[in-house]
């Protein structure tokens, strides 16, 4: 590569800056509360998964570069060239404008709710009966729940825990008439108690903030409540865990979770129709919170309290919610078959949530009671509350056989579960790993070793997705099941390598991360490059979360300037842009944004007509290249690259919910022309999947 293509491929001009780019996805999802093509209470639901990913952008994303800044730290980023100064001043001026937006949403939503009977009253929308009623509720259910914490010399300041709403007043002495000194005192809202409270026997509600706020003066007799100010702080909260010379990493990990609550403030909200801009200096001041990182909200603080209204409401207005749609049976496993026995026939392949998750459940029930199972391996990094794989594995342990479960401690903001987890498999008999030192184990894999007319068979699970029942039903993922001989000893290593002491083994088809999934991907790229200099044929598709990895975007613009078509379906980030003339403008980007969160990791190479299909747990992204366990594995089966194939079809042709990336870093819906069908992919692949159900009864 000459040193003028070089420089071309480094110009900064040619990347989105990843921070910048991940708040133009939740802007993405934030849309969705904008279309009417969804029901009511979902785009309810969408503000609140909207604010729920800020909430967690700014405990790591905005931290991590404050940590950056206050140690002085000015190196520009490698891809967009800002320094971490230059990133925050862009995260708030454009994520400004996004909430602003998003309150805008909120209010504009009121209107359709209101029509439906369900309303959210402020104090002063109530009757005479109501507030009677209110204040007798406050009296018995908020009051003895509450703590007054006053602010003097003696006692500072209160530290104040994370995403926690508080109530700031200030107090005058009824004894000084001149009101010349002034006191200070919080009340916390308490995130045990619901936070809307119904008003009367319609959907009428008021805000819990605003019911103790009408009757703060409760807590202060013989002083007079001058203001308050109801606000909000985020903080630091992704965790730095000491693995060097750590004797006990499960104890580490519980150390440090400890101190989530209590880290640096990075955000301050403020409802704007309830302050003391006194409150609100003393606040930037006593917190170190720069102006810019404070809000004034046209509206409640944080709006994820409308995941539970949602719940609330949706058992009573059905027709305000999505249509349910339920998982169909395996299309490759048969009515009255085991999983064990259709893996035996042929290599299996699930696409979640249109078909259920239920056989990878069932693998793992079936291995704890079958006799001839003799260990069970798997790798967790996120489950569900009430995990059946959690179960299987207790039972298997219990029942004898060899289990060995690696459990990811730092799964982040599941790190306290899995802790929980890995107790319990350790009482019930289970080998429990912790990972490796300074990587996060992301792969999804199982192993179950059975003995069959005395001889051995290995039968593997792999997956894009975890081994979450729950998410499994909200997120697109594919799982793969086969029997082949080079898998199972390929997965034997793996597991050998994470638990023992031992050399990474060369694998027969799996790829690994840290170690060769960058790499590999390179070279399938190379040689698609050179199939397109000799076949003019060359073509790439891929699925993921995120692209951020600057040495494989390079290697994609290398691709797109020999002409090598790509389509990239990337549902977050996305540093690469397209269509930039001499760099890329043989790439496309979109964005699928739905009632599913696309999270399954394709990646399909043309080679000619020789298709080559890898499924993965990695996104490209540089952490899970080089920071993370992750694994890449090819598809054999014909079948299966077949139904592959069409599924990215589909993703490609939806014009109902796909945007398209611009050479800007832009995004707009893909365009749904006059006269022609509007396929939403994620409702066609579910249309296919009933459509099979019914062909095959």
């Amino acid at each position: 590569m000459t040193i003028e293509i070089q420089s071309l491929l480094d110009n900064p001009d040619n990347y989105n800056n990843r921070e910048l780019s991940w708040l133009s996805f939740n802007e993405r999802v934030l849309s969705e509360a904008t279309d009417l093509s969804n029901p009511l209470l979902e785009r309810l639901r969408f503000l609140a998964i909207t604010s729920s990913n800020l909430d967690e952008f700014f405990m790591v994303r905005v931290s991590g570069l404050k940590d950056q800044v206050r140690a002085g730290f000015n190196r520009k980023d490698n891809k967009s060239g800002l320094t971490p100064k230059q990133q925050l001043a862009r995260i708030s001026e454009k994520n400004h404008r996004i909430v602003s937006r998003q309150y805008e949403m909120f209010q504009t939503l009121k209107k359709p709710l209101e029509d439906e009977q369900i309303k959210l009253l402020l104090i002063e929308d109530l009757t005479k009966n109501e507030l009677a009623e209110l204040e007798a509720y406050f009296e018995d259910n908020i009051f003895p729940v509450l703590t007054p914490m006053a602010i003097d010399a003696y006692r500072p300041f209160p530290m104040l825990l994370n995403k926690s709403i508080n109530i700031a007043v200030v107090l005058s002495d009824l004894k000084d008439e001149n009101h010349k000194e002034e006191k200070t005192a919080i009340v916390q809202v308490p995130a045990l108690l619901e936070r809307f409270i119904k008003v009367g026997n319609r959907h009428h509600y008021v805000l819990l903030e605003d019911v103790i706020a009408h009757f703060i003066e409760s807590f202060f007799k013989g002083y007079q409540v001058q203001s308050k100010t109801i606000f909000r702080i985020t903080r630091n909260a992704d965790l730095t865990i000491h693995e060097e010379g750590s004797r006990d990493l499960l104890k580490e990990i519980e150390k440090v979770l400890k101190k989530r609550k209590w880290g640096v403030a990075v955000r301050l909200e403020v409802r704007n129709d309830v302050y003391d801009q006194r409150i609100i200096n003393f606040l930037l001041h006593v917190l170190e919170i720069h102006k810019n990182d404070m809000y004034l909200i046209d509206g409640p603080l944080d709006l994820t309290f409308l995941f539970n209204f949602y719940k609330k409401l949706a058992v009573e207005k059905e027709e305000l919610i999505y249509q349910t749609l339920i998982p169909q049976p395996a299309n490759d496993i048969g009515s009255n078959e085991s999983v064990f026995e259709a893996a035996s026939r042929k290599d299996l392949f699930l696409h979640h949530p249109y078909e259920s998750f239920e056989p990878i459940i069932d693998l793992v029930r079936e291995a704890a009671t079958d006799p001839n199972v003799l260990a069970i391996k798997q790798t967790l990094y996120r489950v569900s509350g009430d995990s059946p794989i959690i179960k299987g594995l207790k039972e298997a342990a219990e029942n004898g056989k060899q289990v060995t479960v690696l459990v990811e401690l730092k799964a982040r903001f599941d790190e306290e579960k899995n802790v929980q987890w890995a107790k319990e498999l350790e009482k019930a008999g289970c080998h429990v790993i912790y990972g490796m030192n300074l990587l996060k184990t992301h792969s999804k894999i199982t192993l179950i070793v059975r003995r069959k007319a005395g001889r051995i068979e290995r039968f593997v699970h792999l997956g894009t997705g975890n081994y979450n029942d729950q998410t499994a039903a909200l997120y697109t993922d594919m799982s793969f099941i086969t029997t082949r001989r080079k898998f199972g000893i390929d997965a034997t290593n793996f597991f050998n390598y994470l638990s023992g002491y031992t050399e990474k083994p060369e694998f027969h088809h799996l790829s690994m991360a840290p170690y060769n999934i960058r790499e590999d991907i390179i070279q399938y790229i190379s040689q698609e490059i050179t199939f397109h200099k000799r076949f003019g044929n060359g073509r790439i598709i891929a699925k993921m979360n995120a692209l951020t990895d600057k040495p494989l975007i390079k290697k994609l613009y290398e691709a797109s300037r020999v002409g090598v078509q790509i389509d990239l379906i990337v549902r977050g980030i996305c540093c690469l842009k397209p269509g930039i003339e001499g760099v890329s403008e043989n790439i496309r980007v979109r964005s699928i944004v739905g009632r599913f969160l696309e999270h399954s990791r394709v990646y399909y190479f043309h080679h000619n007509g020789d298709d080559r299909i890898f499924l993965s747990s990695a996104d490209l992204m540089t952490r899970n290249m080089i920071k993370r366990v992750e694994l890449l594995f090819p598809i054999h089966d014909a079948t299966i690259k077949e139904r592959i194939k069409e599924i990215l079809d589909i993703s490609l042709h939806d014009n109902l919910k796909a945007r398209i990336q611009h050479p800007d870093g832009s995004y707009e819906h893909v365009e749904h022309k006059t006269g022609e069908p509007g396929i939403n992919s994620q409702l066609t692949l579910y249309d296919r999947a009933y459509q099979v159900m019914d062909d095959e009864e």
